[in-house]
């Protein structure tokens, strides 16, 4: 496999069954990924040593997911001069609200582009967007990908018009 260009990380394994959709895209979009875990609490010298080195291993992009205090994604952020993605992941009594408002919360300085909780499918797509600003091959497939999208839903639109609603919620 070609070395990584993304950087997958969650900070638990649990946080895996949502993080699988960023993974999923990578291998749509045949983009060589990397993916661990590692805790901003529980790792903290481990996320702090990956952060700071990401960019010399290849990484350009690293998507971060992490539930309740969430502070993976603003901890690699704060000591990598690359793109951090953000993943607030639900749980918990604030099912996902915490993390939403630990990820997106950062201070001047210290940027974290957040995706809404449980979206590591549009993590993925931006880092995608990400690595096409500077790969034509990427940037390619990236505009087929939105032409594919909207042929679908003029299709899906389509049928409900010919076939109306009941007809279609029963198909």
């Amino acid at each position: 496999m070609e070395k990584a260009q993304v950087a997958i990380i969650m900070g638990s394994d649990s946080d895996l069954k949502v993080m699988q959709d960023s993974a999923k895209v990578m291998e749509e979009f045949e983009v060589p990924y990397y993916m661990d875990v590692i805790s901003a609490h529980r790792t903290p010298h481990q996320a702090i040593e990956f952060s700071q080195k990401a960019h010399q291993d290849g990484i350009k992009v690293i998507i971060a997911a992490a539930g309740m205090a969430a502070h993976l994604a603003g901890s690699v952020a704060a000591h990598t001069p690359l793109p951090v993605i953000g993943v607030p992941i639900a749980g918990g009594k604030l099912q996902g609200k915490d993390s939403l408002y630990s990820t997106v919360m950062m201070p001047p300085g210290v940027p974290v582009a957040t995706v809404g909780i449980d979206g590591a499918r549009n993590a993925g797509l931006l880092a995608i967007q990400i690595l096409g600003t500077s790969d034509a091959a990427i940037m390619n497939k990236m505009i087929q990908f939105k032409k594919d999208q909207e042929k679908k839903i003029v299709a899906r639109s389509e049928k409900l018009k010919k076939i109306g609603y009941k007809a279609y919620l029963e198909g």
